[in-house]
């Protein structure tokens, strides 16, 4: 039997972040800081309109500017590919989803504010911009859309005029005609019509990259999620075998999924490398960003729901439009798609039909952003839920009560075609009630009426489909010194990956944390990897390093056998050595690395199935009549995870998506005015939630294990997000039902926006 003594940081523990000492005394390493012998800056001159053409007249005034090396437009990257979108499906009709040409550099007309037309490379910045200014175009500037529902109305612009409709594709999922009958003899119908507002990746870091063509490869390193999977479509545009590139990615500082793409500025750099024989950088500044990075959500719903006469709902149809932007994405069709099937969240409801819509605007394109259609799916039929309580007068409590999905049902095979592997939802729903004394709101609702303010209370309780089918290699290597070293295909933007791996390691080896490192980043070293994205780092990454130490553990006992003269039974694992048990004798892990360099363990588990985390959220908050001003009091959140990796790294998820959810509830207003033009297009306009915006946050966690993963594990990035907005939304509107009688109210639920929906109301009953 193989034994071990239990690391005192092993998978569990709350054990502190390796990382952070890097980090807070600035040794961290992020692309800018990364400067190449001979590196040229990138400049791109971005289109100031948002749909019409354009003509380069003349370049020879910018290329005189002293620094400048080259200026490309789109007549010298004619060797580049499109940007290729990699998520079309069939559409209702069985037609194929059209793709519009996505060029690098716009060749005549542009689509959105920041559309790339030029490319200066320069020996500074400062040089950069200057020629940047005297590159003459002519703009030729043309009517614009930028709603997601004004897109297909009667006589909008047409950003593809070729195309003859702003519809780009119509895919559907789910039964239409049973669907429709059940809502047509329902013994009630209940309708809402629900805005989820576009949003933008605000992350520390903005994107930066670094082009290098080195002895007939590309060297690129840039902030990602994930190198392994640029490399493809970097191969695609460039038109060179997958093998000529090198993909690097240092330190990063956020992600959000924003960072998974490749896009317009990264094959320009590369080619620009090649061309001119020297390194290539370009580093997005923050209003560039707004102008050029995918942002997310921008979907208008209607949901329609048949419900009997005891309050269970029979049938949900859903019909989306989801706003694509100028160009679909690299997975931009998906985010929708996806999402709808999981309209029918934690409850059991027989039929579901969900059609979505993608539509172009003239605004920059969507794709995914933390949760990827998951949070605007369970805001939906969150907020769906409340609306039918009100509706039918059933509590809301009850009402969720009495259409959970319940433990003896599992496996539970979703309308959305998703299985459920377990769940114990009234659980988690009952012990966040508690902990938020939902009972004793009314008593504190009156001391909040006392004062002239409007107090309301609300919750969700969601299910997310992450860790998604797949596997994650992982190898565990000795080192010269005895210390151990991880590497491992996926992309740690902030979350903690190298602290919990290492506390695996730790279990598995008997070693202390702060010996374990890990490699990840680097395409030549790491030879696969899946990244970051849709939680499934940990979930999947986990298991394999653990399959990797005990391989390795396997071969460290076999060689510690022979040294020890002992059955490699008796073996066990402490502090960095292998003892015989019961005895002093051992031999260190330096030992045996210098006995047998090299040694390693390699896993990869399979994952064929996806996990289900859930969980409850309940706001409490106060409105401020007199100024439209929202104060959150309590905030609960009692989560199924599965199994909990370290308590402080999931907390800290956890908090991280629950106040980008409260962002996109009350503050984060992506503003296009008419003309196309984006108005908020920095900090100073563009409101992101600061330490005033949120409370203290009560977090636990009601774990069921997962049954889809070895490790029990559901995953969490992306749960906080998931759960927030709708719980904070149904809070408002409980508020504002309350004090004022309104029923609905859209996010961003801004000071201004309820100011003037309270005073509407206000004259309007007057």
């Amino acid at each position: 039997m193989n034994q071990m003594t239990m690391a005192k940081f092993g998978v569990g523990a709350r054990a502190l972040r390796l990382e952070d000492k890097k980090f807070i005394t600035g040794h961290g390493q992020y692309t800018d800081d990364v400067q190449p012998e001979g590196t040229l800056t990138a400049v791109f001159v971005r289109s100031p309109i948002a749909a019409g053409t354009f003509v380069i007249n003349d370049v020879s005034a910018a290329k005189e500017v002293p620094g400048v090396v080259a200026i490309y437009t789109n007549a010298d990257i004619a060797d580049l590919k499109p940007m290729p979108c990699r998520a079309t499906f069939p559409q209702v009709d069985g037609s194929p989803t059209p793709v519009p040409v996505h060029l690098a550099l716009a060749e005549n007309r542009v689509h959105h504010v920041g559309d790339p037309v030029a490319m200066i490379i320069a020996e500074s910045v400062e040089a950069a911009n200057d020629a940047a200014e005297l590159v003459d175009i002519d703009w030729s500037s043309e009517a614009a859309v930028t709603g997601t529902a004004e897109a297909l109305e009667p006589g909008a612009p047409l950003v593809w005029p070729e195309f003859g409709t702003n519809l780009a594709f119509t895919y559907s999922h789910g039964d239409p005609e049973a669907t429709d009958s059940a809502i047509a003899g329902a013994h009630r119908t209940v309708r809402l019509d629900l805005v989820n507002n576009r949003v933008v990746a605000n992350y520390m870091e903005t994107r930066t990259c670094i082009a290098e063509f080195v002895d007939g490869r590309y060297k690129f390193t840039a902030g990602t999620q994930g190198g392994h999977g640029m490399i493809d479509v970097l191969a695609e545009i460039l038109g060179c075998p997958e093998s000529d590139i090198h993909v690097i990615t240092p330190d990063v500082g956020g992600g959000f999924g924003t960072k998974i793409f490749v896009y317009n500025e990264y094959p320009l750099v590369m080619k620009a490398s090649k061309d001119l024989g020297r390194p290539v950088k370009w580093t997005c500044g923050r209003t560039e960003a707004y102008q050029s990075d995918s942002q997310g959500r921008d979907n208008v719903t209607t949901l329609e729901a048949a419900v009997d006469a005891d309050g269970k709902i029979k049938a949900l149809r859903v019909e989306l439009k989801a706003a694509m932007g100028g160009y679909l994405a690299q997975f931009g069709p998906y985010i929708p798609y996806g999402g709808a099937t999981m309209s029918t969240g934690l409850y059991d409801i027989p039929l579901m039909y969900a059609e979505v819509k993608g539509v172009y605007t003239n605004t920059l394109p969507t794709d995914a952003y933390r949760g990827a259609g998951r949070p605007e799916a369970a805001y939906a039929i969150e907020r769906m839920m409340d609306e039918i309580a009100r509706v039918t007068g059933i509590d809301r409590i009850e009402l969720r009560r009495r259409n959970f999905i319940k433990p003896e049902q599992f496996p539970y095979t979703t309308p959305g075609g998703h299985t459920y592997d377990n769940g114990e939802f009234d659980g988690h729903l009952t012990r966040a009630l508690e902990v938020a004394d939902w009972n004793g709101f009314a008593a504190r609702a009156e001391e909040s009426k006392a004062k002239g303010l409007y107090r309301g209370i609300g919750l969700a309780t969601y299910i997310e489909i992450c860790a998604f089918p797949g596997s994650e290699k992982a190898e565990v290597l000795l080192e010269e010194d005895g210390g151990l070293t991880i590497l491992i295909g996926t992309q740690s933007n902030g979350q903690g990956h190298a602290t919990a791996y290492a506390q695996m390691v730790a279990e598995k080896l008997g070693v202390d944390i702060e010996t374990v490192k890990m490699i990840q980043g680097d395409t030549d070293i790491v030879k696969t990897g899946g990244g970051t994205g849709g939680s499934r780092s940990i979930p999947l990454g986990l298991p394999s390093v653990g399959v990797a130490s005990e391989a390795l553990g396997e071969k460290l006992k076999k060689l510690a056998s022979d040294h020890l003269e002992a059955s490699a039974g008796d073996l066990e694992f402490e502090g960095g050595a292998v003892r015989v048990v019961g005895t002093d004798r051992s031999v260190s892990f330096k030992e045996l690395a210098q006995k047998s360099p090299g040694l390693s363990g390699e896993g990869e588990v399979d994952h064929p199935k996806a996990t289900f985390p859930n969980g409850t959220h309940v706001c409490e908050l106060e409105v401020d009549p007199s100024t439209g001003e929202i104060a959150i009091l309590r905030y609960v959140v009692v989560d199924d995870f599965g199994k909990t990796v370290n308590p402080m790294l999931l907390e800290g998820q956890v908090h991280g998506g629950i106040v980008q959810g409260i962002g996109q509830a009350l503050l984060e207003r992506t503003v296009y005015d008419e003309e196309g033009q984006l108005i908020s297009a920095s900090l100073l306009d563009y409101a992101v939630p600061r330490a005033d915006n949120v409370p203290s946050f009560h977090f636990e966690t009601r774990n069921v294990p997962s049954l889809n993963n070895p490790l029990g594990i559901k995953g969490a990035g992306e749960a906080g997000t998931i759960g927030s907005s709708p719980s904070v939304m149904n809070a408002l509107c409980d508020a504002l039902w309350r004090g004022a009688g309104i029923t609905h109210i859209d996010m961003p639920a801004t000071p201004d926006i309820v100011w003037n929906l309270l005073n509407a109301s206000s004259q309007k009953a007057a």
